[in-house]
């Protein structure tokens, strides 16, 4: 027997190409070969050879960075589940029993994630010396060879990059940032993420906050950076919103006040003849995320109890739905004729 020869009685149809040159001992069974067959192959020189425990590459050369990744999430899931598209068990010679395996309990995390995800500021999967993956904080699982496991109190859903469940950014940047003491590297993984698109920064500051990341200084020092990136790209996107829509100019970024009286707060755009007013929600979930967001309620009622209608707006919607969030402030400004007279407010540049 050598690595050409077909496994069998079990076809392999059903399985991807790397899912054919990557096998646990399970699966070698069910395809005929036997625990002595298989150490004889992964003698020195053999054919074959261990990649993990019971993870087994049926090729004698370096193993690819798709082979590395799928051995990782056979050694860390609790087994390859076939796909079906309905409960009824699969017949012979039908395309659910050639469907693709999905791994159960396990997440491609970390560096390798995002690498995944394509960010350019991921070292390539090959140069990894580990895998990172994510496994539910019960399993009895030890990290080994290049299978770096985490184990969480909660799998996040997955996204399928490429066959691989992988985790989302956030927290994929997250469990990265964990690892990782250059504080270069740390703000350029931040700064991929909210630049190119991928998430918005309160996505990622939750997730290193619930890592406790957050007393790290260098880690602090790229989330302000981070935070700063995300307001300025929000605010493109609402200077864009005003363009490309026909929305009347408004003054940008200034502070309202009651004549001779007290502060009445910030704003990121406003129309001072219809009283209708923008602020962009661009909090950091921290700790003091309810405080935050108590002072955004009370400013909100104060400028309403004087006849401003206050929009209030997130970065995420002006990514997602901007012909929305033109169409929000466009009724705010036409339902301006119907509505009272707004109070003699005082506007001064922020």
């Amino acid at each position: 027997m050598n690595h050409n020869t077909p496994l069998s009685p079990r076809p392999l149809r059903h399985l991807s190409d790397v899912q054919r040159r990557v096998l646990t001992t399970g699966q070698l069974r069910e395809h005929g070969v036997t625990a002595a067959e298989t150490n004889e192959q992964c003698r020195p020189g053999g054919a074959w050879q261990q990649l993990l425990p019971g993870v087994f590459l049926l090729h004698p050369g370096p193993p690819t960075s798709e082979e590395r990744l799928h051995a990782v999430l056979l050694y860390a899931a609790r087994g390859p589940v076939r796909e079906l598209s309905t409960a009824i068990p699969a017949q012979p010679g039908s395309e659910e029993a050639h469907a693709p395996l999905r791994y159960t309990d396990a997440v491609v995390t970390g560096l390798a994630a995002l690498a995944l995800h394509g960010f350019a500021s991921a070292p390539p999967l090959l140069s990894l010396d580990r895998i990172d993956v994510l496994v539910p904080r019960l399993r009895r699982l030890r990290s080994t060879g290049c299978a770096q496991v985490i184990r969480t109190a909660a799998l996040p859903a997955p996204d399928l990059v490429a066959g691989v469940p992988v985790a989302p950014v956030p927290r994929a940047v997250a469990d990265a940032v964990a690892e990782l003491t250059d504080a270069n590297a740390v703000r350029r993984l931040l700064t991929e993420a909210v630049r190119g698109g991928h998430c918005e920064p309160a996505a990622v500051v939750r997730e290193l906050t619930q890592a406790k990341l957050l007393n790290r200084p260098h880690v602090v020092d790229a989330v302000d950076s981070l935070i700063a990136e995300g307001r300025a790209i929000a605010e493109d996107r609402l200077y864009r919103m005003v363009q490309e829509h026909g929305l009347p100019d408004p003054v940008w970024n200034v502070d309202l006040r009651l004549p001779g009286g007290p502060h009445l707060g910030g704003l990121d755009a406003y129309w001072p003849d219809q009283a209708v007013a923008v602020e962009l929600d661009t909090r950091a979930p921290r700790q003091d995320e309810d405080a935050m967001w108590s002072e955004y309620a009370r400013k909100r009622e104060v400028l309403e109890r004087l006849g401003i209608t206050v929009v209030h707006i997130t970065p995420k919607k002006l990514r997602e739905s901007l012909d929305q969030q033109a169409t929000v402030v466009r009724t705010a400004l036409m339902a301006s004729n119907e509505r009272d007279p707004a109070a003699y407010v005082v506007v001064l540049p922020r």
